[in-house]
């Protein structure tokens, strides 16, 4: 992972392969304290002449000097309504610029930047340095280009430099777990490598860490959770990663869905396009990256992080269209379709969480094709049993740069999920997808407030969205993060 340092407010005698300067729309050349004069007339002329006018995502690069501030990339923020935000993507673009060139080393400016501003800077440029590339033979040594591994935050004043980098460099840490553990193949991250990053994260920092495999889980009756594995020969597991640093402070409950390769079961899915399917546990590898963030940041709260993991594979022994099975909770579920298998995962996973007495559980999924037909691949579909807490929630996300919309858990929905021989079916149909799968998890939920993040269309992209390659985004690291954050207080 990238590695960012606090630098100098002066930037005289400053040398770097690159300087980055974050900019606004419409902005004039920065008066940039100790900035070389030749350097900074470059910057003045090409702004004066609007070969750069700061538009979202813009960049240019200029020569500098021999030995100096080697080169200078202007980088557009656009027209900024959210600072923070616009100061992170434009940073996250600098990045991925500069890991494609080979410069090995960035410096970066972006003006007066308080502590958040500076987080965000340094979150930015580690997103968008990192790659996985564990399976790919390293290129000619002539083709050979020099990772971005280091980025110094410069211009600002010291003490909120160092605190905002530390921050970003916290989170930072479970962005790139996160990713890291969505990308890697199934075959490589199946539920024991989740188990076992879990005791890694726990042993790092002083968590107590449970995991419950098939014999465990059919103690605690998870008819719903089990069906699932029914088919796979992969030991299911339910993760626990218990974070008690609050004192007498309320529990907080972060859960996710960690299907290692979902094939859709006996309702298999279509062929083309299946190989995406690895990244069906992004809500597990989001609640990893938090745990992991939220120890580094040493918040004094009291947080349990549960995963559900398994894979979904049609075999002799899978579950089939038209059981029933009965949830840990004594609610008795008939299976319509077995590639909606994550809520019947999730189902017993919500009432293991009450175990641990919590204030607020958030579950995070890759639940639902039909939140990524109504909301696209540009927000997450927000969901849950009390309207302030949601709010909290989407406002967390907002923070996080990952925006969120609410939907509603009407009982008018209700009927799409009556079943005529069990409790509740597990599949309302195509019609309000996203809400009918929601309201299935709402029947598992007891004595708690809850919300649900449907992040099918957001936790990964199948094409590269500018700011990150095709592959998995970090989803919902930031807003189980700036959630938790939010009730340090």
């Amino acid at each position: 992972m990238l590695n960012a340092t606090a630098g100098p407010a002066d930037l005289g005698g400053l040398k770097t392969p690159a300087l980055v300067l974050l900019l606004e729309q419409g902005s004039t050349a920065p008066n940039v304290p100790g900035l070389d004069k030749a350097v900074a007339e470059s910057v003045r002329r090409v702004i004066a002449s609007r070969d750069f006018r700061g538009t979202r995502d813009e960049v240019v690069s200029l020569l500098g000097n021999d030995g100096g501030v080697e080169r200078v990339m202007l980088v557009g923020m656009g027209k900024v309504t959210d600072r923070r935000a616009s100061l992170r993507r434009a940073a996250t673009i600098a990045a991925r610029r500069a890991h494609a060139a080979g410069v090995g080393r960035v410096a970066v400016y972006g003006g007066a930047l308080n502590a958040d501003e500076v987080e965000n800077v340094t979150l930015g440029a580690i997103t968008g340095a990192w790659e996985l590339k564990d399976y790919q033979l390293a290129p000619p040594e002539e083709d050979r280009r020099a990772p971005l591994t280091e980025a110094t935050i410069v211009g600002v004043e010291a003490n909120a430099v160092r605190d905002g980098v530390r921050c970003g460099l916290a989170l930072g840490e479970g962005h790139t777990l996160a990713r890291r553990l969505a990308m890697l193949p199934g075959n490589v991250c199946t539920p024991d490598y989740l188990a076992d990053t879990a005791r890694d994260i726990g042993k790092r920092h002083g968590m107590s860490v449970t995991v419950l495999g098939r014999a465990e889980m059919e103690k605690e009756k998870m008819g719903s959770f089990l069906s699932v594995a029914q088919g796979t020969p992969q030991d299911p597991k339910l993760i626990t990663l218990e974070y008690k640093k609050g004192g007498n402070k309320p529990v907080l409950a972060l859960v996710g869905k960690g299907l290692c390769f979902d094939s859709g079961g006996i309702s298999i899915k279509p062929a083309q396009g299946m190989e995406w399917m690895k990244f069906d546990m992004c809500g597990a590898a989001g609640v990893l990256g938090a745990m992991d963030a939220i120890a580094r940041l040493q918040l004094p709260v009291n947080v349990v992080g549960l995963v559900g993991s398994t894979t979904n594979m049609p075999s002799g022994t899978a579950v089939k269209p038209g059981d029933v099975v009965t949830a840990s909770n004594g609610k008795s579920i008939e299976i319509i379709n077995t590639d909606a298998e994550g809520r019947l995962v999730l189902a017993d996973v919500l009432v293991y969480a009450k175990k641990f007495s919590p204030a607020v559980v958030i579950d995070a999924a890759t639940l639902t094709g039909a939140v990524v037909i109504g909301l696209g691949h540009a927000a997450t579909g927000v969901m849950g049993n009390d309207d302030k807490v949601v709010q909290e929630v989407i406002d967390a996300g907002k923070r996080a740069s990952e925006p969120g919309w609410a939907l509603p858990l009407w009982d008018e929905y209700k009927p799409l999920i009556k079943s005529d021989i069990a409790d509740v079916k597990n599949s309302g149909g195509r019609a309000a997808g996203t809400i009918t799968a929601a309201l299935f998890l709402k029947e598992f939920v007891d004595g708690f407030q809850w919300v649900h993040l449907d992040i099918a269309g957001t936790a990964y992209s199948e094409s590269d969205l500018g700011t990150v390659p095709a592959g998995p985004t970090g989803v919902p690291v930031g807003t189980f993060v700036e959630f938790v954050r939010g009730r340090v207080g």
